[in-house]
């Protein structure tokens, strides 16, 4: 964005002005006007078109235009600036003209129109110009992040639908494939245990059903705990992650552990589940495709309620710009939700990974930011 204009406006460097004008006397009446006036600037003036496209080129903060000239005009330098310098503002400096000239300028662009004859104006219009300008740009920028906002508002609640559709297509699988399966077996024994004549007698067919009864607790037990672990509830944070991760691990059989540094608050933050989420989804990710030797677990509460969970695999590692380049799919599905999970909560995510070296995702939690 140019520097502010003006003395009142501490510019952090001169206002570079590009001046198309043809007399090198109203020239320099120009550049003693603006120096009386306090201004702090650069002048670099240009009578055609070639030149002042050149002049263009090293990005001046405002244009200054005389109305009569041979070979050149307000309207064409103009015309010129929307399609090389789009935005920058234009002043005409000129002798007196005719109103319909003056009101076709402006209506062309023009910032301002001001006379020689009244020079010593011309560095407060140019201040004020150059406000206006900053203004425009603090707005501008202001709309372009908000629009952004926006989109990635959108695209959010897309991946949460979507995520949410997905987690209850895995809850449906699981009680179809494991929990159905195991529940049509225990009522193929109890019917025959109710029919009494298999040759073994009912105890095998009632000890099977009971079995088979129990192997069905366990898996709603466990479906249970990875859609949301009790000790998160009554333990905390760090019982709920040693838990899920232990259990992660033995079943692996790999080695590991979770490490806790801080002191963990005795009231459940509301990051605290997304925490644990990226946690639970970052191990999976490791014991899934890293084909490590060892992950680690790192929470480190701090102060004010701020929070930091690491996990570290020593596994293949992977191109992290790679994997999330071209938007979220099936590929990075898991890296991208983690990063929306931390996001929403007011933290964020970063990735750290080497092929051969391994990988560690870092989510950092500030209650300041919810």
């Amino acid at each position: 964005m140019p520097a502010p204009a003006g003395r009142s406006m501490t510019p952090e460097r001169p206002l570079r002005l590009l001046c198309v004008e043809d007399s090198d006397d109203d020239v320099e009446l120009i550049r003693l006007a603006l120096t009386r006036h306090g201004m702090s600037f650069s002048l670099e003036a240009v009578c055609e078109e070639g030149p002042f496209r050149e002049a263009l080129a090293r990005e001046p903060d405002l244009v200054l235009c005389d109305y009569s000239l041979p070979a050149f005009s307000p309207l064409r330098a103009l015309a010129v600036i929307e399609a090389v310098r789009p935005g920058l503002p234009l002043i005409v400096v000129t002798r007196a003209i005719g109103e319909e000239a003056a009101v076709a300028v402006l209506r062309a662009g023009a910032r301002d129109y001001h006379l020689k004859e009244r020079l010593n104006l011309l560095g407060p219009a140019i201040e004020r110009v150059m406000r206006e300008r900053r203004l425009e740009d603090e707005r501008r920028r202001a709309q372009l992040a908000v629009a952004d906002a926006y989109r990635r508002l959108s695209r959010v609640s897309a991946r949460i639908v979507d995520a949410q559709e997905r987690e209850r297509a895995l809850i449906a699988r699981e009680l179809h494939d494991e929990l159905g399966q195991t529940m049509t077996g225990i009522v193929l024994h109890l019917h025959a245990v109710r029919r009494a004549h298999l040759p073994e007698g009912p105890e095998a067919s009632v000890d099977t059903a009971l079995a088979l009864a129990q192997d069905a607790v366990e898996q709603v037990r466990r479906m249970s705990f990875m859609l949301r672990p009790p000790q998160l509830d009554l333990l905390g944070l760090s019982a709920a992650v040693r838990s899920t991760v232990e259990r992660q691990l033995g079943a692996a059989g790999i080695g590991g552990g979770v490490e806790v540094f801080g002191e963990e608050p005795k009231d459940a933050a509301p990051c605290w589940i997304s925490a644990f989420r990226i946690v639970q989804e970052a191990v999976t990710n490791a014991l899934r495709h890293a084909r490590a030797d060892r992950i680690r677990v790192r929470l480190r509460f701090g102060q004010g309620g701020r929070l930091v969970v690491t996990v570290a695999d020593d596994g293949e590692g992977f191109d992290v710009r790679g994997m999330l380049a071209g938007g979220v799919r099936d590929e990075n599905f898991g890296l991208a939700g983690m990063a929306e999970r931390a996001e929403m909560a007011g933290g964020h995510l970063r990735i750290r990974a080497k092929r051969a070296l391994g990988s560690v995702i870092r989510a950092v939690f500030e209650p300041s930011r919810v």
